[in-house]
């Protein structure tokens, strides 16, 4: 039975010393697209950096594509979670939705640095993961539509469109210091105001 126990462990240590060197794996390429930009983030110059043979990150990313979803999905999936419990916490009013939309964009970008625009970019030019991209934007611009719909009556699928335009530059204009975090949440909260009142009319 003791043998039996022993053998039923020994896959759960090799699963989490998986999840532990992809958990690496993706902290290294985060930093190599912050410190040395996207274009230099390939999986040789992954390998160098986590000190790993290239099979082992072959055993993670297929291919760069893969490594460049990855990331984006993490991304993604952090600002879900930063956007929804703020959601839950504001003030049922349009201008409480308005303005934890803003902030919490602005930060989430900005809590991931000036990567993840970088990253944004790289994933356009590959279809598959362009198209990738545009489903979690749908899913987002759907968040946003749910949170503002009790205020306006009609959020067009072009308006909010050109509300993620916004947040997308202003956010990245923020991330270069461009202008200040300050700023872009703002800016942001006015043009989401601005979108909400011409859907209410």
């Amino acid at each position: 039975m003791s043998s039996d126990h022993a053998n039923n462990a020994r896959p759960r240590r090799q699963r989490l010393l998986r999840e532990e060197r992809h958990r690496q794996l993706l902290d290294v390429a985060w930093g190599i697209a912050r410190e040395e930009g996207t274009e230099a983030l390939t999986l040789g110059r992954l390998s160098e950096r986590a000190a790993v043979t290239k099979p082992v990150v072959y055993d993670h990313f297929a291919t760069r594509s893969a490594l460049l979803a990855a990331l984006y999905q993490e991304f993604d999936e952090r600002q879900n979670l930063v956007i929804d419990a703020a959601l839950a916490a504001s003030e049922p009013t349009l201008d409480g939705r308005a303005s934890v939309i803003a902030s919490s964009y602005v930060d989430c970008v900005l809590e991931q640095g000036r990567e993840i625009p970088g990253v944004v970019a790289a994933l356009v030019g590959t279809p598959e993961l362009a198209a990738m991209k545009h489903e979690h934007e749908a899913a987002f611009l759907e968040k946003c539509r749910a949170a503002l719909a009790p205020f306006a009556r009609s959020l067009t699928t072009a308006r909010l469109c050109s509300m993620l335009g916004a947040a997308a530059g202003l956010s990245a204009a923020a991330a270069s210091g461009e202008i200040s975090a300050d700023e872009a949440r703002e800016e942001l909260y006015q043009t989401i105001l601005a979108m909400a009142a011409r859907g209410a009319g």
